[in-house]
């Protein structure tokens, strides 16, 4: 996929907010923090399309992002687990995440971003659960994979698979926005599930 423009299109805490135009969505789903923004700006080569923050917990809405005017979106969840704000505020976000994940009939596939130089965390491991029992299509991202040596992805990534208990069919993606290690790999994940719902893609 060559992607040629990307935009943001709206912040939405609910249905009625939601884009009417029936593109495939790819939910992006990982604490706050590990790199959910920067992802995104990789993959559509800019810099400050999706804001990045150092403080955990500034997105809190599902921030719509659409590539290629009719190609699909990113839809990026409030971060989990470090977010500095209420416990009513996390509930709240819980619950339109889970009907989000649960309810949206576009929704294709669901990546969820995971710092690959630490264990995942236990939200990472319920949020994993959770796709898994709900059947969603998913990728693992392990981003910031430049911080530690080539030599170490292997044994980082066999435990991210072991801490969320994953099978090995599942696939793990090393990922650095720095580098662009891994791009490729996140640009054909992405095609292939937009291809199982749309079945010719615009190169």
């Amino acid at each position: 996929m060559i992607v040629k423009n990307a935009e943001f299109v709206i912040s939405a805490v609910g249905p009625k907010q939601y884009p009417t135009d029936g593109l495939p969505e790819i939910a992006l789903a990982g604490r706050s923090n590990v790199g959910k923004s920067s992802m995104v700006n990789k993959f559509v080569n800019r810099k400050n399309l999706a804001r990045t923050s150092s403080k955990p917990g500034k997105t809190q809405t599902l921030n719509y992002y659409r590539v290629n005017n009719d190609a699909f979106y990113f839809v990026d969840l409030p971060g989990y687990g470090f977010a500095q704000v209420s416990q009513a505020e996390k509930d709240k976000w819980a619950k339109f995440i889970d009907a989000y994940l649960t309810k949206r009939e576009p929704l294709c596939g669901v990546i969820q971003l995971v710092d690959l130089r630490h264990p995942p965390s236990k939200d990472d491991i319920n949020m994993y659960e959770w796709l898994m029992h709900m059947h969603k299509d998913v990728l693992v991202v392990a981003t910031k994979c430049d911080k530690i040596s080539k030599g170490q992805w292997l044994k980082h990534i066999k435990q991210v698979r072991e801490g969320l208990k994953a099978d090995k069919s599942q696939q793990i993606l090393a990922f650095s926005a720095e580098t662009g290690q891994g791009l490729e790999e996140l640009h054909q994940w992405i095609e292939a599930r937009i291809a199982s719902v749309i079945p010719e893609i615009e190169e």
